[in-house]
């Protein structure tokens, strides 16, 4: 039997019906089209699937979309401000942070939560926020210097 939930994500209401057991990860890709949060290994080991639910990061994988009912959800198509990209965004750009592409929602977000609380992190702080987001291209280097350079900017 479907369920009613009313979700906020990026800001914007929505009311849906969905299966009781439908992770909030498919209702963001299937049901609102938000693609940016990416599916991968669907047990929450790789991070790929990361949001934000009241500014704390998430896998999405793990949790039934009943559970964020009324919560302030925010994915990747959220954190731009006006057709701007966000800082981190910019940064992944500019420090080449980016290569396939699939683990870069998931770490953007990761990021953001870190910096939303901490300003001015430590590298060795950036490496345990983005610990739960594994990537198979750029050996996190790169990605820890983007981060670092949002911090310095």
């Amino acid at each position: 039997m479907n369920k009613q939930i009313r979700l906020k994500v990026n800001g914007e209401p929505y009311e849906l019906l969905v299966e009781p057991r439908k992770t909030l990860l498919d209702v963001i890709r299937e049901d609102l089209c938000l693609t940016g949060t990416k599916k991968g290994c669907d047990t929450g080991d790789c991070g790929a699937c990361t949001i934000l639910i009241n500014g704390m990061p998430v896998n999405s994988c793990l949790v039934l979309a009943v559970d964020a009912q009324d919560k302030d959800i925010t994915t990747i198509e959220g954190i731009a401000q006006d057709g701007q990209l966000h800082p981190l965004q910019e940064a992944f750009i500019n420090h080449g942070a980016i290569q396939c592409g699939f683990c870069t929602p998931g770490m953007i977000l990761s990021a953001k939560a870190l910096l939303d609380n901490n300003p001015r992190p430590t590298e060795l702080e950036v490496r345990k926020a983005i610990a739960g987001n594994l990537c198979r291209c750029t050996g996190y280097d790169k990605i820890v210097r983007a981060i670092l350079a949002v911090v310095q900017s």
